[in-house]
């Protein structure tokens, strides 16, 4: 008796919503971790303690500037 009241209840038509909702905001939140964890400012290797000495006077590490026009493109060599 207690298992089948337990299965009413999870498997509720009502509660597929819920489901819906804390996924997506739980898929969300790893989305945006994993687009935080590549950003320039994050060190992942101790090859390079300052990554920012490497980065050239007309590199731009931002993904749109408005009025900077640069001649180089930013990228991850090392992980």
């Amino acid at each position: 008796m207690a298992r089948f009241s337990f299965f009413k209840n999870w498997y509720a038509t009502e509660a597929i919503p819920i489901y819906v909702v804390v996924g997506g905001t739980f898929s969300g939140a790893m989305w945006y971790l994993y687009r935080l964890s590549m950003g320039p400012t994050i060190q992942w290797t101790k090859d390079n303690p300052q990554p920012w000495n490497s980065i050239k006077p007309n590199q731009s590490t931002k993904m749109l500037t408005v009025t900077h026009e640069h001649e180089g493109k930013w990228s991850r060599d090392k992980l």
